[in-house]
């Protein structure tokens, strides 16, 4: 037995019984899913923006790999967890009533100076500062979630801040057939060149128990949309996270974007997507793709890759009305709300 799994089965018997079970496991009917959402930055924001519409039973899984901008200088300064994208986390969990969206617009809020606070935002020192104060990332996480009046529980994927590392094609546009490893999530999201590979520093990083006992103990695990290379695939980095992910009984659910990101996707198709994502863990079984109708020229293509991960795609409009690339709430909750009725093993929870 190695290390690791036996790291995971203690954390398996901290997991809370799973309750308002019917027979064979099933959630009865009425009781709202339990789903973890894992990712970061603005794809996991729209994806909790939508699930939180469908269910109040929602756990964010948040990448630390961010090195850039005021979160880079508090990991930098401070050694602390970036607290960028569990920042934007816990905004896309605020409520739509004044109270939320007050608290989202100020947690967001940055500061404009010549001094030392320039671009900092308010969201960020807070998190930091109950970090300081009580010791325990996952505690002030929740306390600031209460704060808010989060709907749902916003949790780090690791409890070390890690280094994303990627290995580029054609990094250097003078030797376009040379590899070249490019460190740090913000310099990977606009790397020039083909991103063949990514791994993170240090390469067997603890998972957070919480993030763990939560993926094991849900019902539907959302992977996506989001920043391939630097949101999506270091949930797949992380030793313990990638063996809860195999291992839960819950359904996963893959969120494709709805188009290439500029330097690190660049030139990608929905399936190719796919395909990355099964080098990095070949060992991960999906449910369902979930992709907009109108971003798939190929669905033909997209089919057979999702057929490999035994997954079955479901094409909805999930896009913006206006055009960008960006998912509207309504409709991806529309979508999700969708897949958890036809997909479940569970019956209507409304």
């Amino acid at each position: 037995m190695t290390g690791r799994t036996s790291r995971l089965r203690r954390v398996r018997r901290l997991v809370p019984g799973r309750v308002a079970r019917g027979p064979e496991g099933r959630a009865k009917r009425g009781a709202q899913p339990k789903v973890v959402a894992l990712g970061g930055g603005h794809g996991l924001s729209a994806s909790l923006a939508a699930l939180r519409r469908i269910t109040g039973d929602l756990t964010a899984v948040v990448t630390v790999a961010d090195d850039g901008g005021s979160s880079g200088r508090l990991r930098d300064e401070l050694g602390v967890l970036p607290p960028g994208d569990l920042r934007k986390a816990l905004a896309a969990l605020c409520g739509d009533d004044d109270w939320g969206q007050t608290w989202a617009r100020v947690i967001k809020h940055r500061f404009t100076s010549e001094g030392d606070l320039h671009d900092h935002a308010v969201g960020n020192l807070l998190i930091v500062a109950l970090w300081e104060q009580l010791g325990d990332p996952v505690q002030a996480l929740d306390l600031v979630g209460k704060l808010l009046g989060a709907h749902g529980r916003v949790l780090p994927m690791s409890a070390v801040p890690l280094e994303l590392q990627a290995l580029v094609k054609g990094h250097d546009p003078a030797e376009p057939e040379a590899v070249t490893t490019v460190r740090g999530q913000a310099t990977v999201a606009l790397t020039p060149g083909e991103v063949q590979s990514v791994h993170v520093v240090p390469e067997d990083p603890p998972a957070v128990p919480e993030a763990v006992a939560a993926v094991l103990d849900a019902d539907w695990v959302v992977l996506g949309p989001g920043s391939w290379f630097s949101s999506v695939i270091p949930h797949l980095l992380v030793p313990e996270l990638l063996e809860a992910l195999q291992e839960t009984k819950a359904r996963r659910v893959l969120s494709l974007n709805l188009a290439p990101q500029p330097g690190e996707t660049d030139g990608f198709s929905p399936q190719r997507h796919l395909e990355v994502l099964a080098r990095h863990a070949p060992k991960l079984a999906l449910d369902v793709v979930l992709a907009d109708e109108a971003a798939v020229p190929d669905r033909e293509s997209l089919t057979e890759a999702a057929k490999r991960l035994g997954a079955a795609v479901e094409l909805a409009p999930v896009a913006a009305p206006d055009g960008s690339p960006t998912h509207d709430p309504e409709l991806l909750a529309a979508a999700y709300d969708r897949i958890f009725r036809m997909h479940g093993r569970i019956g209507p929870w409304r």
